[in-house]
């Protein structure tokens, strides 16, 4: 079907969308009574409807039942994590018993660091992508120095080619290949937050094995958004966020997906807590730790769950819809948003940069230009919530849970005004 930049045509997109109906089962922001277009679900997801009721929920039972909640709850508090597992197997392609919910993200990559990056004297090299999301810098750098080893040495960044914005995947599997018995661990960004680029993870993760290092991946702009394949990919390990294209609340708790070839395993390292701990005898407060059979072995505490709640509610949408149709969704409305960016850039004295490549998901970065920050505030004081990068980078996230086809039309339109109406 040939795209039209015309209000009816992005209506008719809308009626034949089998998603539209799930549009209505989330909180949109207002302005001037209306729903804004709210392009920022690469940030934090909007609200479902649900979340409310299941933290309500927990609410009643923590004020009905107070400790007694952890065993007779309607859904024991204990054992809560333990219902997001399955879910978000189907979600990144794993077993539920390669799953676990815990901490937050970061958190989480440092505690997987703890197993997963045990560098010696010649392989103790960490491979990433060029200016990968500060607090995965961050996080590098310090498990480096705590090793004892120069982040400048021991961590090599994979650089786009000169005047390019993208990876190419022969690139980061030549350095594999170039770092060999040095490499200790690959850990990359499954999608990169800035240009929104999809990462080969199959052929990346296959050329990080065949050198014996260890490979990682951060989901936080992945889960959720793209087709996933965790296990099946041999991956070793993964974490992401859960409040970007899972709408679970800001700053919410954390996935990990840890492979089941390393579950089971007494001697690991791995820091270790009491929610990690054998549940048959957790309670007989045992000095020995007896690691659960799962990813829950990397369970410290027990479960926050009224931060979980809202999580559950979520991943309900998603058992409902499915990782299959909200791709077929996304692939097409980004798509139409594409074409609404190249209408609107002919039609207009401007020139539009699109940064992402065609390996993609929701995310589509423009660079715009000749255009400066006033003009994103302009669109977000007419209704359009996105996001600035500098120096003169928007990205546009459309979530196929809520976005809809009408959303890019009208959004084509507030661009050209801004454009025009500042010139």
């Amino acid at each position: 079907m040939p795209f039209q930049n015309t209000l009816s045509f992005a209506r008719e997109l809308d009626r034949i969308d089998p998603l539209q109906k799930f549009r209505d089962r989330f909180y949109f922001p207002q302005l001037n009574g209306k729903n804004v277009i709210y392009f920022t679900g690469n940030s934090l997801g909007l609200q479902p409807k649900n979340a409310k009721d299941f933290v309500d929920e927990v609410m009643e039972d923590w004020k009905n039942l107070a400790v007694e909640g952890h065993f007779h709850s309607k859904k024991p508090w204990w054992d809560y994590h333990e219902r997001l597992a399955k879910p978000l197997a189907k979600i990144i392609g794993a077993k539920p018993g390669e799953v676990s919910v815990m901490n937050t993200l970061t958190v989480n990559l440092h505690l997987l660091m703890v197993s997963f990056y045990r560098p010696s004297k010649k392989r103790y090299k960490i491979l990433c992508e060029e200016k990968a999301f500060p607090s995965d810098q961050y996080m590098l750098q310090s498990q480096v120095r705590f090793h004892g080893f120069d982040p400048k040495d021991a961590i090599v960044e994979v650089a786009k080619r000169p005047g390019q914005h993208h990876w190419h995947t022969n690139d980061i599997i030549e350095k594999i290949n170039e770092l060999g018995d040095e490499l200790a661990l690959v850990m990359l960004g499954g999608v990169n937050y800035y240009n929104g680029q999809v990462f080969d993870m199959k052929a990346i993760t296959g050329a990080g094995k065949s050198v014996d290092a260890m490979v990682g991946w951060d989901l936080a702009h992945a889960a959720g958004n793209i087709e996933l394949k965790l296990h099946d990919w041999n991956c070793d390990f993964a974490a992401w966020c859960s409040y970007k294209y899972m709408n679970s609340g800001p700053g919410n708790a954390s996935g990990i997906f840890i492979h089941e070839k390393h579950l089971g395993q007494d001697n690991i390292p791995r820091f270790e807590g009491w929610w990690g701990t054998s549940k048959e005898t957790r309670f007989l407060m045992k000095q020995e730790f007896e690691p659960i059979a799962t990813a829950d072995a990397w369970q410290l505490s027990n479960p926050p769950v009224l931060a979980l709640a809202p999580y559950l509610a979520s991943l309900e949408l998603f058992e409902e819809v499915g990782m299959e149709a909200l791709i077929e969704k996304r692939e097409k409305i980004v798509s139409y948003l594409e074409f609404i960016l190249h209408e609107i850039d002919s039609e207009v004295d401007s020139s539009f940069e699109i940064i992402t490549p065609a390996e993609r998901g929701c995310q589509l970065s423009v660079l715009l230009h000749g255009e400066g920050r006033s003009l994103f505030e302009y669109l977000m004081a007419n209704g359009v919530i996105t996001d600035w990068r500098e120096p003169n980078v928007i990205r546009l996230a459309p979530a196929p849970f809520y976005c809809s086809f009408e959303d890019m039309y009208n959004f084509g339109q507030v661009l050209k005004r801004g454009i025009l109406g500042r010139t």
